[in-house]
């Protein structure tokens, strides 16, 4: 089981039903038709994270370096990737502030709503 998020480059969508129908539309143009490179914003975006997790998916580094997989889960302005369940919480926050911090957008397909969130505390 995982926990997923989208980020994108963009205007921040007025609410949550905005940004759903934002990351549809993203989502089938970048990874149901053909994917393309990542955006230079996005690759340093990928990278951030990358650097402060880079054994998410697995205690050994060579064997799962998260910078490895990730930048493979985005095309264009944006980048979709899971987060272990277990770890979900600890890592959707950051990462939804660090996606804020580089200028981007993040959604939460799950539950339908930007992150950070207004009226939600996103802090770890």
């Amino acid at each position: 089981m995982s926990y997923d998020l989208a980020v994108w480059e963009g205007a921040a969508p007025a609410d949550d039903e905005a940004a759903g129908e934002a990351y549809d539309a993203l989502y089938q143009r970048y990874f149901e038709s053909e994917e393309q490179l990542p955006t230079p914003r996005i690759r340093a975006y990928v990278d951030a994270v990358a650097a402060r997790w880079p054994d998410l998916y697995g205690h050994d580094r060579q064997l799962h370096p998260l910078s490895n997989g990730l930048i493979d889960e985005a095309s264009g302005p944006m980048v979709y990737f899971t987060i272990p369940f277990g770890r979900s919480e600890e890592v959707s926050s950051a990462a939804a502030r660090m996606a804020a911090d580089h200028g981007l957008v993040c959604y939460d397909p799950q539950w339908g709503h930007l992150r950070p969130a207004p009226g939600h505390d996103d802090r770890t």
